[in-house]
């Protein structure tokens, strides 16, 4: 079996359950509700001011537009390890094995799958905050900045983003496989360890330049905007530090291919009967 038909093979075991799109509903409704509610914020600052935002918000609709990512990047991890870690869970390695005994071009058409269905994601995460919080940046009297090309060129760097973190995911699921625990640590990480470690990241410089490359601020950095660019205690100097964009991409890829191997020499090479 060559990588093609491997790959094939993956996409059609993912299609066969309901997981992916129910997940693709979640993160529309979600980014779609923080994106509108960001934006309805952004603007109101905007009338409470006199029309003059504070310096971090001068371009508010990007930061509303980057929640598809700064928020979104949880799903498609999540998809990435679920798919990997049911692999042992239901022992359905079994008969992929058998069927194509070469392990490392399985595990690799399970990343490329992902990455795919990751790219998916970001395409459904960026119509819900371009469509959500643009529409509310109008309706209130902002402007939503659709003809600018750094508008168009956050959100391809989003579904690039989001593309690597379905890779990561299949990567992590292959380090951990037990289900339960992955879903865990994901989930502790991403919305609460991560966050935290920003915050407290952003309040001295030094220990900012070194929150640059937690893989939630490399994501940021490879869209080029976060909404965790206002919300530090450090001042500007701090808060808003990131890598360039094509930094950021470097690192969240090594990410993926770190954790990838990890996981290949670990537990992918081992017996799963």
């Amino acid at each position: 079996m060559n990588l093609v038909n491997a790959t094939r093979a993956e996409f059609s075991k993912l299609l066969t359950v309901r997981l992916w799109w129910i997940l693709a509903i979640v993160l529309f409704v979600y980014v779609g509700f923080t994106a509108g509610l960001l934006a309805g914020v952004f603007t109101g600052l905007i009338d409470s001011t006199g029309d003059q935002l504070p310096a971090a918000l001068a371009d508010v609709h990007l930061i509303v537009y980057s929640s598809a990512s700064s928020i979104g990047y949880v799903f498609p991890v999540l998809l990435g390890a679920l798919v990997t870690t049911s692999e042992f869970r239901h022992q359905t390695l079994t008969p992929t094995f058998l069927a194509n005994p070469r392990r490392g071009q399985v595990l690799l058409a399970k990343v490329i799958t992902l990455a795919v269905f990751g790219a998916f994601y970001g395409a459904v995460a960026v119509a819900a905050s371009v469509g959500v919080g643009g529409a509310v940046l109008s309706v209130t009297g902002g402007d939503a900045m659709l003809d600018s090309e750094d508008t168009w060129l956050l959100m391809a760097r989003a579904v690039v983003a989001m593309a690597l973190w379905g890779a990561v995911g299949v990567g992590l699921g292959a380090v951990v496989p037990n289900q339960v625990a992955v879903i865990v640590i994901l989930l502790a990480f991403t919305q609460f360890l991560e966050p935290v470690l920003r915050l407290g990241a952003s309040v001295w410089e030094w220990t900012a330049r070194l929150g640059q490359y937690l893989p939630g601020a490399a994501s940021d950095a490879l869209v080029g905007a976060s909404v965790f660019s206002i919300a530090g205690p450090g001042g500007p100097s701090a808060s808003t530090m990131m890598l360039e964009w094509w930094q950021g991409g470097l690192v969240l890829l090594a990410m993926a291919l770190v954790a990838t191997a990890i996981g290949y020499f670990t537990t992918w090479k081992r017996d799963v009967t």
